[in-house]
């Protein structure tokens, strides 16, 4: 029986393992407003179903709520909040965003989250923390019509805050540094087809997430890339530092093999998180996963969703994709 560790660190290797790694991850929401809550409610989880590696999943709001950002839970399955207050309402306030520090607010807020979650998994259970691309940020920050605007009519003075955005994430990460992370979940939203086009993407996206990825500390081990939404630019991100990425592949290309053939880690998918993790049955979830492994060999594989689970996804679908590793 091989630690979590070791199963992972074999697994991005592409070496044989005693099974296929296997995570799920989701938001908490109210919980996520209180440090001592959202660590009690990741410990809970993993307690209950021994996943391979955690996933930290604050709200979307915790990196930028401190530029004034507001919002509120209104109930969406995803456990995600809804906007109520962006920070950015004319070009000119790109400019005027300063760089947080992360010993106050809610940053850190979220890296006491984190001395808890040590204090609880020690060695045994490797855990990592959320960071929202500087781009992400930016569009929470702003709205997403909003920002994809002033990136068209206004380039620069979007650039002046993205660079803001990116000092406040480095701060964030040098103060995560020695709290126990294994590495981070770095989500990308932008690097999509479906929102903006590849040289956008080459002028306000690459440039401030490689200031991070190529930031982050060397002993962090398990880095894992997210490409959240459809026709993803796998390609052009590809050969970003990371161990681990995962994107929705039962909703979009490429598929896991395909996956495999353009990123030298592993691949990390292979289930629906709606259809069949949310709306089938734990046969349907076991048919998927099976097929999935089958796809990979097993090999640079690690099982999971494209994206969070939702907060109503039934226990016995969770327990099927837990298990099926196991067989």
């Amino acid at each position: 029986m091989l630690s979590k560790r070791e199963r992972l660190e074999k697994t991005i290797a592409g070496e044989e393992t005693d099974r296929v790694p296997v995570a799920l991850w989701r938001h908490w929401p109210g919980d996520d407003q209180r440090s001592a809550d959202l660590a009690e409610a990741t410990i809970a989880f993993q307690r209950r179903w021994d996943f391979d590696f955690v996933k930290v999943t604050p709200a979307s709001s915790f990196a930028i709520a401190d530029y004034g950002v507001q919002d509120r839970w209104v109930g969406h399955l995803e456990g995600t909040r809804e906007y109520v207050r962006r920070a950015v309402e004319r070009s000119l306030d790109w400019t005027e965003l300063r760089v947080l520090d992360p010993s106050r607010g809610a940053l850190a807020r979220q890296v006491d989250v984190l001395r808890l979650l040590k204090d609880e998994f020690g060695e045994d259970v490797p855990f990592i923390q959320t960071i929202f691309s500087p781009l992400a940020q930016a569009k929470n920050i702003a709205g997403p019509g909003l920002l994809i605007e002033h990136m068209r009519t206004a380039p620069d003075r979007v650039k002046t805050g993205l660079n803001t955005i990116t000092e406040s994430t480095l701060r964030l990460i040098d103060a995560i540094r020695r709290s126990g992370v294994a590495g981070i979940f770095y989500a990308l939203q932008h690097a999509s087809y479906a929102v903006m086009s590849e040289s956008e993407y080459q002028e306000f996206g690459r440039p401030y997430d490689l200031r991070i990825l190529e930031a982050l500390p060397d002993d962090w081990w398990l880095n894992v890339m997210h490409l959240h939404g459809s026709a993803p630019m796998f390609d052009l991100v590809a050969d970003y530092p990371l161990q681990v990425i995962n994107w929705h592949d039962r909703e979009t290309s490429p598929t896991l093999a395909e996956g495999k053939l353009k990123f030298k880690g592993a691949v990390c998918g292979g289930l629906g998180r709606w259809d069949p993790m949310h709306n089938g049955t734990p046969v349907e979830v076991r048919t998927q996963a099976r097929q999935a492994m089958e796809q990979t060999n097993g090999r640079r594989f690690v099982l999971s969703t494209g994206c969070v689970i939702m907060t109503t996804t039934p226990t016995s679908n969770i327990r099927a994709a837990r298990e099926v590793v196991e067989s």
